[in-house]
């Protein structure tokens, strides 16, 4: 199941902190992640809406959010549970959604118009969201909302520079009209603490402080006369309206002076400018907390500000990039602030007074190419189109590490098989060698002539580095020791796309477009051993965990299987039709015949070697068993249509008299791009365009432990876990296997029955549960008398207890007993085991460098209290000595 995205932390769209301020959450593309500041993890929730986000809105409790996408299509998700409660459709996009403070309502704003709908409640509803007012006022389209601390009204900014100031039930002595003052788009506006009066900040850096005459408390409630009659006729409209619109109010933008007599007025007491210099006049968005009277605004060139409140005194000012700050949000003790840039994808959160980051991430500025696992599977390195190598933890999904020494596209990376050197092959001519001790570059391959390099392999010492080029068809090896060129394998005629090495003998295989897979014996002076001859360009290829076996995917569709040993084809599978490729918006054929010519780009074993996976240009990742070669499952990566080659059939409604919807550049005059540049402009950037990226799979690898596999696509690195869902999986049962019967054989100390039942039951908690009850000096005793079929799944089971449990030496006793007295019998079926101990071995590898640094830390500690303490004795021992010889002399005075 879904597990993870990593490699992406933010893409467009609005973030939001939760109730308790400790966690940030975070549109990326069509889904939401969850950033824990206080535990440093991140996760991404396994729902997904059908475009990009457009914005998020959250409930008080901090239970519920609503996530609309670009087209207006909402979904009601509950936090808790982590799934979708409720679909609705609001027919145009939205622009931002806001719950009120007590949470019994929320509005959202769309075109010039402001609804308000009932917010959900706890109790089941047929219809989650109704509609129970519509605001009308704004003649241009509507940018922001506020509401008051007592949810009594909202304010809602325009971009026909006027913000409007609504109640949320009728009040008689408010009327609705404008706010001027401005001269740009409103981005924001924020009511005081518990009060009327209110802030308004246009996009050219101008804030407007407006007072109320009247308190919150001064709002007088609307006689209800004949109220009723004028429900049941708006009830009989909508009947015949497709969306029903509520009770309708509107707004007046120049109200006459009787309408305005004993209302509430509102005057405007002062006006400030941010770009006082003339250094950034194009103000993207703002945050405000009340309680702090903290205003953080950003801007177009990448800088933040933060003034205080009502007396505009400036705190602080930093440039976070060069890059539009595209949202911001302060948490709700007022000490952090989170920022967004969306050209970058990157998330920053700030702790102000500390003037220091809580979190910097950024994703890939491209897209993503290559992947490649840790041998323990505890880190995961990728290399984008940007030329950066990054490293990102598994269990935190954060990145930890980013090399950028490389000047192009990176083409491949690896991890060597001690696990603490990365490996990468670039487009720039160069294959370099990263130490993840010290951060550091320390070694740096080239060749004698300029190369761009499309492919990468590390022998299973870790001691031969061989990279494939693209214009000479050329191999050159390397040494890591010394970094000296050895050889040049020269015999291709095509450029070279793919090298593996045999994990087990140390052989190379080469894949070239020259329609062969070439063997290299890299002991026997670098000769070619074998020549595999294919009907098609070969694209990539990939050896068996244990080496006897090599998969071959060409441009014709087929993977083939080869005994490498005799040259022999042992299978093959056809997957052309299995990829289903989506249809472009500018594609004059059906998906169906541009999917004929298709073939997969990156293939992968899995960890026990019974499966493969596969994948290409397409949403969709193949899994297939080999023996059976047939497919297993197809696993759709992305439903997200804000993506290119996702739609199946033409779509006739995008279709007009002159041509295609997609060829007209609807994003001219958004927020990013030109309008119609005016002689002498200067600002935007004319050749700015919108596009679709398209989807593709380009790079997949199976996690070492066996668990899990990721994918690098364009909307970031995807990860599919066993661990990820509560999935019943019983193994041998019988009908006399039941909770209570194990609870009885448990209480009669009867451990090994009771540990096989619960395998047989196989649920986590009952097997936790038993574990656990049996004495830390019974273990070695059970060890022995485990049946030799439930030692491999008490293994796993350890590993995955080793996760989330704090008892550490217990279930090491149980691992080194199992380990120690069935070693001889694991090894004679290593190869099918090896995931199960590579999975051990990454967890206690974990808790070790967790564990040592904390002891480290504390042994520090320890020698400094004992370094004081010295120090304070020997004071003490002088200080006595001296009263001593005080003492002596007084003494020796008296006698005299």
């Amino acid at each position: 199941q879904f597990s993870g995205l990593l490699g992406t932390v933010y893409r467009r769209g609005n973030l939001a902190f939760t109730r308790d301020g400790n966690s940030l959450l975070s549109p990326v593309g069509n889904r939401i992640s969850a950033f824990d500041l206080r535990n440093n993890k991140c996760e991404t929730y396994p729902l997904a809406t059908r475009l990009n986000i457009a914005c998020v809105g959250l409930s008080p409790d901090g239970s519920l959010a609503i996530l609309i996408d670009e087209e207006g299509a909402a979904l009601l998700v509950s936090l808790v549970g982590k799934c979708v409660i409720h679909q609705f459709y609001f027919h145009k996009p939205v622009h931002s959604v806001s719950f009120s403070p007590d949470g019994k309502k929320f509005v959202i704003t769309k075109d010039n118009v402001a609804l308000m709908y009932h917010a959900p409640g706890r109790k089941r509803e047929f219809n989650a969201f109704v509609l129970d007012k519509t605001y009308y006022g704004p003649y241009d389209e509507t940018t922001c909302i506020d509401w008051t601390d007592d949810s009594k009204c909202f304010a809602v900014g325009s971009k026909d520079m006027s913000t409007w100031v609504f109640g949320a039930e009728r009040w008689a002595n408010l009327i609705y009209y404008s706010l001027g003052g401005h001269k740009d788009v409103i981005v924001a506006c924020f009511f005081e603490e518990n009060s009327l009066d209110l802030y308004t900040i246009s996009q050219d850096a101008a804030l407007c402080v407006w007072q109320c005459d009247t308190e919150l408390d001064g709002l007088k409630p609307m006689a209800r006369k004949g109220e009723a009659q004028e429900n049941n006729a708006a009830k009989d409209d909508e009947e015949f309206l497709e969306e029903q619109k509520g009770e309708e109010i509107r707004g007046k933008a120049n109200p006459s002076e009787k309408e305005s007599r004993s209302k509430v007025k509102y005057s405007r007491v002062a006006k400030h400018f941010f770009n006082k210099e003339g250094d950034f006049n194009n103000l993207t968005s703002a945050a405000y907390h009340k309680k702090t009277h903290l205003l953080v605004t950003g801007f177009a060139s990448g800088i933040f500000h933060l003034h205080e409140l009502p007396d505009f005194n400036l705190i602080h000012s930093l440039s976070i990039s060069d890059q539009r700050i595209a949202s911001i949000s302060i948490n709700c003790t007022g000490d952090w602030i989170a920022f967004g840039c969306s050209g970058l994808g990157q998330l920053l959160v700030w702790e102000w007074q500390s003037e220091s980051y809580v979190l910097k991430q950024q994703g890939h500025f491209n897209s993503m190419v290559s992947l490649a696992y840790s041998p323990d599977g505890q880190y995961i390195v990728t290399g984008g189109e940007d030329g950066k190598v990054k490293v990102w933890n598994t269990s935190s999904s954060f990145c930890f590490v980013t090399f950028t020494e490389h000047n192009s596209g990176v083409t491949a990376v690896t991890f060597t098989s001690t696990g603490y050197v990365i490996v990468s092959a670039s487009l720039d001519g160069t294959v370099r060698a990263f130490d993840l001790h010290r951060y550091r570059n320390f070694r740096t391959f080239t060749s004698p002539r300029p190369n761009q390099f499309s492919c990468l392999a590390v022998d299973s010492s870790g001691e031969i580095v061989s990279a494939g080029s693209q214009d000479s068809f050329e191999i050159f090896i390397w040494s890591m020791q010394s970094g000296r060129l050895l050889d040049i394998l020269s015999g291709h005629e095509g450029p070279i796309s793919s090298l593996s090495f045999n994990p087990v003998k140390c052989v190379l295989a080469s894949a070239s477009w020259d329609k062969t897979v070439k063997l290299w014996d890299m002991l026997d002076s670098w000769r070619t051993k074998e020549t595999l001859m294919l009907n098609s360009d070969v694209l990539v290829l990939a050896f068996r965990p244990d080496g006897k076996e090599l998969a071959v995917a060409a441009l014709n569709g087929q993977i083939t299987f080869w005994d490498h040993e005799n040259a022999v084809q042992t299978g093959s599978i056809e997957g052309r039709h299995d990829l289903q490729i989506g249809r472009k918006e500018l594609d004059k054929i059906t998906a169906k015949q541009a999917a004929k010519g298709k073939s997969f780009t990156t293939l992968c074993y899995s960890a026990d070697g019974q499966s493969i996976l596969a994948g290409g240009l397409s949403k969709f990742v193949c899994i297939y068993n080999i023996k059976e070669q047939i497919l297993v499952k197809k696993f759709e990566i992305s439903c997200n249509f804000s993506l290119d080659a996702m739609e199946e059939y033409l779509d006739r409604r995008k279709m007009t008299e002159f041509g295609s919807m997609a060829l007209i550049d609807e994003g001219g005059g958004g927020e990013d791009g030109v309008a119609i540049p005016l002689p002498g402009v200067k600002r935007g950037d004319m050749s700015y365009r919108h596009f679709k990226p398209e989807i593709r799979v380009t790079c997949l690898q199976f996690s070492p432990t066996g668990r899990s596999w990721a994918a690098t696509t364009t909307e970031g690195l995807l990860i599919y876990s066993l661990d990820a869902g509560l999935i019943f999986d019983p193994f041998e049962l019988d009908i006399d296997i039941t909770p209570s019967n194990i609870h009885k054989t448990l209480r009669q100390k009867e451990y090994t029955m009771a540990i096989v039942m619960a395998f047989k039951l196989n649920e986590k908690k009952l097997i936790q549960e038993v574990i656990e009850a049996v004495p830390s000096n019974e273990v070695d005793v059970v060890c022995t008398s485990l049946p030799d079929l439930y030692v491999e799944k008490v293994l796993e089971f350890l590993a995955s207890a080793f996760e989330t449990s704090c008892h550490l030496e217990f279930y090491l006793i149980w691992a080194h007993k199992l380990l120690m007295l069935h070693g001889q019998k694991l090894k004679t079926r290593s190869v099918k085991l090896l995931p199960v101990i590579q999975f051990l071995q990454k967890s206690i590898q974990r808790h070790f460098q967790d564990v040592s640094k904390l002891c480290e830390w504390n042994i520090y500690n320890i020698k400094y209290a004992l370094a004081i303490s010295q120090q304070r004795g020997m004071k003490r021992l002088a200080e006595e000595t001296t009263v001593g010889e005080e003492d002596l002399d007084s003494d020796s005075d008296y006698l005299m």
